[in-house]
């Protein structure tokens, strides 16, 4: 079992940043690809950016060039840099962390970015 908790969100105007973090306890961090996903009001999750297990990223393509996902296997934490934030950023970001065939996810944090 792996348990997370999201933390770091807030409001902020648009074209400010934000961090997010995800904090891992319980299993086996360093083995884990982690995910971060978002859902606004009446809209599906959405994945916005993973980290695998040696450190390689991929974005959705809304994200590119503004959000940077790191990790910090020491600490068991996996953040969420959100640069030049637009109010279509606004949502519940969740972290999740993928083990073989297991998902563990976190209960979330709310973003909302103001125009």
């Amino acid at each position: 079992q792996v348990q997370l908790v999201e933390s770091g969100g807030g409001l902020v105007q648009a074209g400010g940043s934000l961090r997010l973090s995800c904090a891992a306890s319980g299993g086996r961090f360093s083995g884990c690809t982690m995910h971060w996903y978002r859902q606004a009001p009446e809209q599906q999750r959405e994945l916005v950016a993973t980290i695998t297990t040696n450190g390689k990223t991929n974005y959705a393509d809304s994200v590119k060039g503004r959000f940077t996902i790191s990790r910090d296997n020491a600490k068991n934490t996996v953040y969420l840099q959100m640069n030049s934030l637009i109010p279509e950023d606004t949502a519940v970001y969740y972290c999740k962390a993928e083990y073989l065939v297991y998902n563990y996810w976190g209960r979330g944090t709310q973003v909302t970015v103001s125009s």
